[in-house]
């Protein structure tokens, strides 16, 4: 079993991959999708030939996607344990959830606080197969996942998985890790954000990556190739991702690449280029 491809939720479920099996129609398997890409990348087995070409496609021109996906993956990882072990966040909404690959976010928050609340959204077919074991959570916490795209935040926030799982009247952190990218500027990226912030209570905090060719920029390489297969994909730079964080209270170091975000001593001699993701946690006072 991969990272990716397998794991254990709490409660004792396993979840297997599910290329491995009977396909409903309207995966599409025929055509690339980011998040089975980006389970390639991380090792993963749920993803099928178009999406282990394309991603193929993207490390001929940009060999360090694989690098960039996992350093953007151990943040989420460091922010989540984070707000909940430093900032006592007992809610998450993480939109844009991908395939699961364990530890997914409720796995990490409840192995601190079992009484933890997830709403995992994404509009993803495959990932909405997962669901199942998403759902799986600690006794004392709860999870939760729904079919959403960002680009409606209003069906995200009215949703009765999101009001039933989520009191919105305490503070929540709203997880988007690396989603943003394939949400270009058409499609209004701050106002989707400001939808989203206002509808969160004082004390709630935004943590949010994205990735950049400030470092290196063969990355933007790999954008076009995402582009050319029907995929949206906007790289930023660092002061285009600052503005996503609206007027937010940035924590320290403000908006940084990610391996220097609760930086890992394992991390300390990579080159920026080798990580290229910009990240950020921040305060709704």
């Amino acid at each position: 079993m991969t990272e990716a491809g397998a794991g254990n939720a709490p409660g004792g479920q396993w979840w297997t991959s599910l290329a491995d099996e009977p396909q409903p129609a309207d995966l599409r398997t025929d055509e690339a999708h980011s998040a089975r890409m980006y389970d390639y990348y991380l090792g993963g087995k749920d993803n099928f030939p178009a999406d282990r070409q394309a991603a193929e496609q993207v490390l001929a021109t940009y060999p360090n996607a694989r690098n960039v996906a996992r350093h953007n993956r151990a943040f989420m990882i460091r922010a989540t344990r984070f707000l909940v072990g430093d900032r006592g966040i007992r809610q998450f909404l993480d939109i844009g959830t991908g395939i699961p690959t364990s530890p997914n976010l409720h796995e990490v928050a409840q192995g601190i606080a079992p009484d933890t609340r997830v709403v995992y959204a994404d509009n993803d077919p495959i990932v909405l197969a997962h669901a199942r074991a998403l759902l799986t959570s600690s006794p004392a916490g709860r999870t939760a996942y729904l079919d959403a795209d960002l680009r409606d935040p209003a069906l995200i926030l009215d949703s009765p998985e999101l009001t039933e799982t989520l009191d919105l009247t305490r503070p929540v952190a709203l997880s988007l890790i690396s989603i943003f990218p394939f949400i270009p500027d058409s499609d209004s990226p701050l106002d989707i954000l400001r939808t989203l912030i206002d509808a969160l209570p004082s004390g709630s905090y935004l943590a949010l990556t994205h990735a950049t060719a400030d470092f290196d920029p063969a990355f933007e390489a790999s954008a076009s190739a995402y582009r050319s297969r029907r995929i949206p994909n906007q790289l930023r730079s660092r002061a285009e991702v600052e503005r996503l964080f609206l007027d937010l209270e940035l924590l320290s170091p403000g908006v940084d690449l990610v391996h220097r975000w609760l930086p890992d001593p394992a991390h300390a001699g990579l080159a920026d280029a080798d990580v290229s993701v910009y990240g950020g946690i921040a305060l709704k006072a």
